[in-house]
């Protein structure tokens, strides 16, 4: 006979590899139906598609769109990135060289400064440039004022080069606080050993200071090019025919699952290089700085300063021009740009509707930051307690789930469905996805767990495990370990990451787009339809309530590097 000791430990064996196993299907199903597009067989049945003649193939779809659109998506998405590439590199690194190296006035003002732009999602930077840039906008109709010249005034900027100016500008900073972090750490300390053996400050810079950043800066330029790739609302808006924008042009305006699936699964494939390169980066970065040890830490603090450009002729002023571009461009300016019309056009605001699309945002942002909260939370403790290879794998799987774009998570979310639509008519599994708000939490799941288990982990790692055994001779299981010790402990990451965690959700405009319920438009939906619509002025209002919830990571970041005295 067995005891009721044995049974609940048998059940509670049972109930873990269930329960990870749940999470894996949770998060990696939107990923995995995707390779459905790619079955040798016949697609028609598998893929729910209507409309269609039997005998659909994976190849047939390749080669169609192989010798139609696909050239121009690969073109253009690899022309973006290599400018935006560019672009954060030298923007990044340059304004982190300068905070770090060099000491002038308002340093300290321009190394938390120059993370705004974090707060300015890239499709409002984008509407905000637009408004003010176009030919109908106050900067054209002022100069033909000025000039007395008629005709457009400025080039376009809805273009592939206006789309990668403003990336550029709203991504920087993950160079900047990579490369930032990596020079703080060990270039002071070498580029005084450089000065004193004869070494000019222009040689010092090149030669020891740079070359240490590569790390940092490879890793920084992965993830601004990721977010690149995961762009829609700026390439929508701009008319450019990326692989994001080409995603929503085949599922909804041509209304072609396969295709769909398929571009999704290559843009996954891109993505999925990106973040192994940003991965190694990492570890060369781990590599380059533990070599450092504590001695060359504290020889940096204690010996080595950043050079003094007050006695240097314009050195202080070339400083405030590398940091203060960067800003105004980022985030000033289009803070500017929208608050014109905004405060133009106060009374004629629509305040009733903006409370109705704020009211949604939070709503779906709460429920979306419980939820991967709690996930996170099962995780890590799962990972704390008995850290064996399946719920290693699952915290991998839940880690990854950031770098996936939301249009990859949105057809790989409706494919399944459609398949079990067109199989069983009756099972009422698209109501539940797209009329309710159960299919946009999950894509916020599979999209943000990642952000949660992140900072959750983070908390996890200042906790000694003597804490848990000496928890445990004083009786506490695994739910009072959790609720009674690590809990108290883990308030402050737990709240970070409902924090970041919703500010992601407000501002995830892809997924949101697509799967959210009908009659519930959020901030980022409104935002980008009354942008495409040119009703930019209207647009301002749910763009700037965006900019100030935005501006929560970025106070949370900067009073964390000041605390490190990066």
């Amino acid at each position: 006979m067995y005891s009721s000791s044995s049974a609940g430990s048998l059940s509670a064996a049972w109930l873990r590899p269930v329960l990870m196993l749940g999470l894996t299907a949770v998060l990696m199903l939107p990923v995995l139906a995707l390779f459905v597009a790619w079955w040798p067989g016949d697609l028609t049945r598998w893929m729910g598609v209507g409309g269609l003649e039997e005998g659909v193939r994976a190849l047939d779809v390749v080669r169609e769109m192989a010798s139609s659109v696909l050239p121009r998506y690969v073109g253009t998405t690899l022309l973006l990135c290599a400018l935006v590439g560019l672009g954060v590199t030298v923007v990044g690194l340059a304004t982190a060289a300068v905070v770090t190296l060099f000491d002038f006035p308002g340093r300290r003002f321009f190394e938390w400064a120059l993370l705004l732009p974090l707060a300015m999602p890239a499709y409002v930077v984008a509407y905000a440039y637009t408004d003010f840039l176009q030919y109908s906008g106050a900067f054209q109709e002022g100069l033909r004022a000025l000039t007395g010249a008629q005709g457009r005034m400025f080039p376009e900027i809805r273009n592939t080069w206006g789309a990668a100016w403003v990336l550029t500008f709203t991504l920087y900073p993950y160079v900047y606080l990579l490369a930032r972090t990596a020079l703080a750490e060990r270039a002071a300390h070498l580029m005084e050993a450089a000065r004193l053996l004869g070494a000019p400050l222009g040689a010092r810079v090149r030669a020891v200071a740079l070359p240490l950043a590569r790390p940092a800066v490879a890793a920084g330029v992965a993830l601004a090019l990721m977010e690149t790739l995961a762009d829609f609302g700026v390439s929508s808006y701009f008319g450019i025919q990326t692989f994001t924008a080409g995603i929503y042009k085949a599922w909804l305006a041509m209304d072609h699952r396969i295709a769909a699936a398929q571009l999704a699964t290559l843009l996954l494939g891109a993505v999925a290089v990106l973040l192994w390169l940003e991965q190694r980066s990492r570890a060369r970065l781990r590599f380059v700085t533990a070599r450092g040890g504590a001695g060359g830490a504290a020889a940096s603090g204690e010996q080595a300063r950043p050079v003094s450009l007050a006695g240097r002729r314009g050195g202080s002023w070339s400083a405030w021009l590398v940091c203060a571009l960067p800003i105004v461009m980022g985030f000033v300016a289009p803070v500017l740009f929208m608050l014109h019309p905004l405060l133009g056009n106060w009374a004629d605001l629509p305040w009733d509707r903006f409370l109705g699309w704020a009211a949604n945002s939070v709503r779906l942002g709460l429920i979306a930051a419980v939820l991967a909260v709690a996930v996170a939370l099962l995780l890590a403790f799962a990972l704390r307690r008995r850290p064996d290879p399946l719920t290693r794998g699952v915290a991998r799987i839940a880690g990854l789930g950031y770098a996936v774009p939301g249009a990859v998570v949105v057809v790989g979310l409706l494919l399944p469905v459609g398949w079990v639509q067109a199989s069983w008519p009756d099972s009422g599994l698209s109501y539940w996805i797209t009329a309710t708000s159960l299919g946009i939490v999950w894509a916020y799941l599979v999209r943000f767990t990642a952000v949660a288990l992140e900072s959750v982990q983070s908390g996890y790692a200042r906790i000694p495990p003597s804490l848990d055994d000496s928890a445990r001779l004083l009786g506490a299981g695994g739910w009072g370990l959790l609720t009674r010790v690590h809990g108290p402990l883990l308030r402050r990451p737990l709240i970070a990451a409902t924090l970041l965690v919703f500010v992601d959700v407000m501002k995830e405009l892809p997924a949101t787009l697509v799967l959210r319920p009908f009659n519930s438009d959020t901030l980022a939906v409104v935002t980008y339809q009354l942008a495409r619509d040119e009703r930019l002025g209207e647009a301002a209002l749910p763009a700037l309530a965006l900019v100030l919830v935005g501006l929560i990571p970025v106070v949370m970041l900067s009073r964390a590097l000041r605390s490190r005295s990066i």
